[in-house]
This record gives structure tokens, sequence and C-alpha cells, in this order.
């Protein structure tokens, strides 16, 4: 997992305070979420829980209710400790913590009389490794959504910061494969590079398949072709903008190209401020 500064952590805290999260299939994957490790510590006794949402202020479980948990609840006036345990994407080690809470309102989970939805409030705020993990997605979340046309073209260099394995790859049009050279991508599009013609692909489905190192992953992202048109000195080649089905963009995606536009924000940041000293000490 990396290591953000001080600064970053408090960056995200302060942003995101109040955001839930859902722990979808998606965001299980994202996280590392490791659903078998969560549990209730109330008293001196654990039971197993899911974690629906979560935020940095608090959290909506599910529990069983038929092993005495309600009952323990009230000899600790509601106070629990809320263990988590993730093991990020990419990362060989587990990160497990305890988060002090109270339970502020239980209710049946659906129509069960066996499971109860509790509403948890933290008494403090989370851990540092917390914070870094949700804020890290929420982060992709806002930017996915602010800087969605934001295109980076896929040089060499660009291919190695997203880890990206190559540029070439396979798009399927309606569900046909077919080979083609990837030129930019966003997080609401990409523009490729096959053979076709430009009147026979505008306004078709497709999704196009990106493949990634550091951890080795792959997407299928669902789109649709909003222009085709021919690439001037190749015939036969056609160039593709693909719009993607936002709903079907996947969060690990959204992660990795706003890792990349952050760091190259940072970096751009850094040599300006380098140049400025360099500018002020010369004078």
């Amino acid at each position: 997992m990396g290591v953000l500064t001080s600064q970053k952590i408090s960056t995200y805290y302060d942003r995101f305070k109040d955001i839930d999260v859902t722990f979808t299939k998606d965001m299980i994957i994202v996280t590392g979420l490791l659903t078998q490790q969560i549990h209730i510590k109330c008293g001196n006794d654990f039971w197993p829980c899911v974690v629906y949402t979560a935020s940095f202020s608090g959290a909506k479980i599910v529990a069983n209710i038929k092993t005495g948990l309600l009952g323990k609840l009230q000899t600790t006036n509601n106070f629990i400790n809320l263990r988590f345990c993730f093991r990020p994407p990419g990362e060989s080690n587990t990160v497990t913590f305890f988060i002090a809470a109270r339970v502020m309102a239980s209710a049946p989970y659906g129509n069960s009389q066996d499971v109860n939805m509790f509403t948890v409030q933290f008494s403090n705020r989370p851990p540092d490794d917390f914070i870094e993990i949700i804020g890290r997605v929420l982060d992709a979340n806002v930017n996915s959504s602010k800087r969605k046309d934001e295109r980076i073209p896929l040089t060499a260099d660009n291919l190695r910061k997203l880890n990206m394995i190559s540029t070439e790859t396979v798009v399927f049009i309606q569900q046909v494969p077919r080979r083609c050279i990837l030129r930019d991508l966003s997080f609401s599009g990409t523009k490729l590079i096959m053979m076709g013609v430009p009147k026979y692909l505008i306004d078709k489905e497709a999704s196009v398949r990106l493949e990634y190192n550091d951890p080795r992953e792959s997407y299928t992202i669902k789109g649709k072709v909003i222009r085709a048109e021919d690439v001037e000195g190749k015939k036969e080649m056609v160039a593709l903008g693909l719009l993607f089905d936002e709903g079907s963009v996947p969060m690990g995606f959204k992660i990795r190209l706003n890792d990349m536009l952050t760091s190259a924000r940072a970096d751009y940041r850094i040599n300006q401020e380098e140049e400025t000293q360099n500018g002020a000490a010369k004078a």
C-alpha cells in the first residue's frame, strides 16, 4: 500500500468525512476487504458481520442476533470495536485494525428475524490506513466526473506510469473481436485505430479490453462508437472514438487513471516550485 503524507490523509478526511461507501462486489475487490475477517468485538467476545456501508464517521453493518449479540450490547452500553481487515490489490500483507464505535440504531434486515442492520458511529477519527484505502476510492470517483474528458496520450512513458501492458489490444464491435491500437484514454472513453470502414462502425455498440500489470488485471469496458473517420495516409484504417457506458466503468480502472493523473499533477507542481526557487536564487 502506498504511503501518503499526513497532509493528504487529512485532505481525504476533510473532503469525504460524511460520504458513505457501499461495499459492492466491485468495491470489495478494489479495497481488498477480506469479508471473512470482519468482526464485531463486544466485551471479550467476537461476532462475524458484514459491512454494508462505511464512511469516516460511521458504518452500517449486518450481523446475526440469534447468538446473544443484543444482550451483550446491553452490558456494554452499546459500545463495540469494529474489526476491519484489508489486503489491497498488489499487496502481500494484510492491514488489520479496530475502530471504536457505538451502536446508534438496530433494526431487522429485510424480513429476517435472525439478522439485524446496525448503524454505528465511530468514537474517534478512524486509523490513517482506513482513510487512505477509502479516500483513494472516493477521490478516484470524484475525479472521474470532474476530469472525465481529460485525455491521456498513450505514449511509452504514460504506458509505464499506468502500468498498461500494451497499446495493442482487442475491441469487440457488436461482440465480434477486432485487433486495434489504443491512442489515448480518459475516464469517459478512448480513441483507437483499427481496420475498417467508418460508415459501418459509427453508432455501433462496442467494448474494449484494457490489460495492466502490478497487479495483473484486465478490464473490458462497454461503450458506443461516437466517431469514426479515415486515417490520413493509411488506407483501410479507421480511427474510432469510443464513449464508455458510465455504469460499466470499473472502479479499479478509475483508480489507476486517477493515480496517474494525480501523480502527474504533483510532479508538475514540484517542478514549478523548483523553477521558481531557482529563479529566485539566481536573482
